[in-house]
C-alpha cells in the first residue's frame, strides 16, 4: 500500500525533477507529444537505460505518464504538477510586484520609497 503524499512532499519531487536540465528537455519535447524513451534519449546521446532513470524521477513527480507496449515505452506528459508549483509560485507574486514598483519609482524620481527607506 503506498502512503499518501503531503503537498509539500509532492512540491519537492517536483522541484528534484526540474532541477536537471536534461528532465526539464524531456519534458518540453513531451509538449509537442507522446514520445518513445528512445526518442527522449536521443538529443542527449545516452543509452536507454540513462534515459529511463530521468523519466523515472519524472513519473515518481507525477509529471510523465508511461505506457508499455510490448517493448516500446511511449511516456505522455502529465501537466497538473506544474499547475501545483504555479500555484505555489504566485504566493510570492506580491513581493516581486512590489520591488518592481519600488525600483521604477526610484527610476523616476531618483528618490527612495518608504518601503525602502525602512531596511
Amino acid at each position: 500500500m503506498s502512503k499518501k503524499l503531503s503537498k509539500d512532499d509532492r512540491l519537492d519531487l517536483v522541484f528534484h525533477a526540474l532541477a536537471d536540465r536534461t528532465r526539464r528537455a524531456q519534458l518540453a519535447q513531451l509538449t509537442k507529444g507522446s514520445d518513445r524513451i528512445s526518442d527522449l534519449a536521443a538529443p542527449f546521446d545516452m543509452t536507454l537505460a540513462a534515459a529511463s532513470k530521468h523519466v523515472r524521477v519524472l513519473e515518481a513527480a507525477g509529471l510523465v505518464s508511461r505506457s508499455v507496449d510490448g517493448r516500446v515505452h511511449l511516456c505522455s506528459l502529465q501537466a497538473e504538477p506544474l499547475r501545483e508549483i504555479e500555484r505555489w509560485i504566485k504566493q510570492y507574486q506580491p513581493f516581486w510586484t512590489d520591488a518592481l514598483d519600488a525600483l521604477a519609482d526610484f527610476a523616476e524620481s531618483g528618490k527612495p520609497t518608504t518601503r525602502e527607506k525602512k531596511k
